[in-house]
């Protein structure tokens, strides 16, 4: 039943309620499943959008995420603090980016000249100037991962964030492994060699 709360998306309150069970059991279990998805990070072509949020203040993180425009492929970057600057960005484009993609960032100067760094078309929206059309699919997939936390988590802590991206971005390019348990078993379980 835990399972099933799981890869449903129930929020870990009414998981509470439907399997009873306490809360730390829920949390616990839900992230015994999150640690069982394989690892897959995806790389990213054609028309990619790419933005940065911050989550927990001060001291709390970076994360660098892109879109591939038209797909459900996504690729993240976490970084251990919130100060992104230029290298952060050159990485994430260098590692989750083909070449000759047309990149569509916002104007924060962490993205200035990024296609002399690597070969890509880079466009900007000033978002001062109210533009938002190149980077709409990213700002909403943002959106998307707040909503995520917040209705199946409650809130989150810097040192879980990680993993709930990661469980986000899964869930998010791969929708077909959640459709039910077994999907998901299928997917996560593996044998172990026996001597």
């Amino acid at each position: 039943m835990t399972l099933w709360c799981w890869t449903t998306q129930i929020p870990v309150k009414q998981a509470q309620s439907l399997t009873k069970l306490s809360e730390v059991s829920v949390r616990h279990w839900y992230e015994e499943f999150r640690h069982h998805l394989p690892q897959d990070q995806e790389v990213l072509d054609h028309l990619v959008q790419l933005d940065e949020a911050y989550f927990g203040g001060k001291s709390g993180r970076a994360l660098l995420l892109g879109k591939q425009v038209g797909s459900r492929k996504l690729a993240y970057q976490l970084l251990p603090h919130t100060n992104v600057c230029r290298e952060h960005a050159w990485w994430f484009v260098q590692t989750y980016v083909k070449p000759q993609t047309q990149l569509n960032t916002d104007g924060a100067s962490i993205y200035h000249k990024i296609e002399d760094w690597w070969p890509v078309y880079h466009y900007r929206d000033i978002h001062k100037k109210w533009e938002f059309t190149n980077t709409s699919e990213i700002e909403g997939t943002f959106g998307n991962l707040r909503t995520f936390i917040r209705r199946m988590y409650h809130h989150v802590t810097v040192d879980k964030l990680e993993d709930l991206t990661m469980e986000f971005c899964f869930r998010f390019t791969h929708p077909e492994i959640f459709e039910n348990p077994r999907y998901y078993l299928e997917k996560s379980l593996f044998i172990v060699p026996t001597r």
